[in-house]
C-alpha cells in the first residue's frame, strides 16, 4: 500500500475544511446569522411558550418527533458502517473500478481497504453524535415535565426562570449534536472522491462545503425566519 503526498495533502485539506466549517457554523459570528441559530431561538421561543401552557401533551409529541429522526440517523450510521466493512470483502473490485476512472492512476486493494475504515471512522463518529443527540433530547423532555404549571410559574418565577433555562439550555445542545452528526454524514459523501484520486476529494469536498453553506447561511428556509425575525422586532418597536 502507497500513500502519496498528493494523498495526505488532500486528506488534510478535507479534515482542515471540515473543522474550519464547524468552527463557522457554531462558534464564530457569521454563526448568529446562520439556519441553526435561528433554530435556536425558536427552540427558546418554544419552551417560553411551553411554560405558559398547562397541558403540554404537545410538546411531548414534538420532543418525541425530534428523538424519532435522530434514532433513524443512528440507525442509519450504524447500516453504513456494516455496510463499509461488508465492501471491505470486495477491495480488489473497487480498486479495479477506481484505477479505471481515477486520474491519479493505479489504486491497489489494501488502500482501498484504508479508505474503507476511514470512512468508518467518519459513520461511527456521525453515530456517537446522533446517539448522544437521541439521550438529550430525552433528557430535554424530562425538564419540559419538570417545568412548573403556568399557575406556579406565576407564584415562583425565579424557579420557573430557571426550569426553563435548563429545558432550553438541554433542548439547544441535542440540536447541536443533532447538527454536528447530519455534517457528518454530508462530509461522508464528499470523502467518497477520494477512492477517486485526490483531486476528486478536494473537488467534493468544495461542492459539498459550498451546497451545505449555502442552506445554512442563505436558503429560503434562513431568509424566512430572519423576515419573521425582522417583522417581530419592528412589531415589538
Amino acid at each position: 500500500m502507497t500513500i502519496e503526498t498528493t494523498d495526505f495533502a488532500a486528506l488534510a485539506f478535507f479534515l482542515g475544511v471540515w473543522v474550519i466549517y464547524n468552527w463557522v457554523t457554531e462558534k464564530s459570528r457569521f454563526a448568529q446569522h446562520g439556519l441553526s441559530a435561528q433554530m435556536n431561538r425558536e427552540r427558546e421561543r418554544w419552551m417560553r411558550v411551553a411554560l405558559s401552557r398547562d397541558l403540554r401533551m404537545i410538546d411531548t409529541a414534538v420532543m418525541a418527533s425530534l428523538q424519532q429522526g435522530t434514532g433513524f440517523f443512528a440507525s442509519t450510521s450504524i447500516f453504513a458502517i456494516g455496510g463499509c466493512f461488508a465492501l471491505l470483502g470486495s477491495a480488489d473490485v473497487i480498486a479495479e473500478i477506481s484505477a479505471e476512472i481515477s486520474v491519479s492512476g493505479t489504486l491497489d486493494a489494501p488502500l482501498v481497504e484504508a479508505k474503507l475504515l476511514g470512512l468508518v471512522v467518519i459513520f461511527a463518529y456521525s453515530f456517537f453524535k446522533f446517539g448522544w443527540s437521541y439521550r438529550l433530547f430525552n433528557y430535554g423532555a424530562i425538564l419540559i415535565g419538570a417545568m412548573p404549571m403556568r399557575s406556579e410559574a406565576e407564584q415562583d418565577t425565579v424557579g420557573a426562570d430557571e426550569a426553563l433555562g435548563r429545558a432550553i439550555s438541554m433542548n439547544v445542545i441535542a440540536g447541536r449534536h443533532f447538527n454536528s452528526g447530519l455534517r457528518a454524514i454530508f462530509f461522508a459523501l464528499a470523502y467518497l472522491g477520494w477512492f477517486l484520486g485526490p483531486l476528486y476529494l478536494v473537488a467534493s469536498t468544495l461542492l459539498v462545503v459550498l451546497i451545505i453553506a449555502n442552506r445554512q447561511f442563505r436558503s429560503p428556509a434562513v431568509r424566512m425566519l430572519r423576515a419573521k425575525a425582522g417583522a417581530g422586532t419592528s412589531s415589538v418597536s
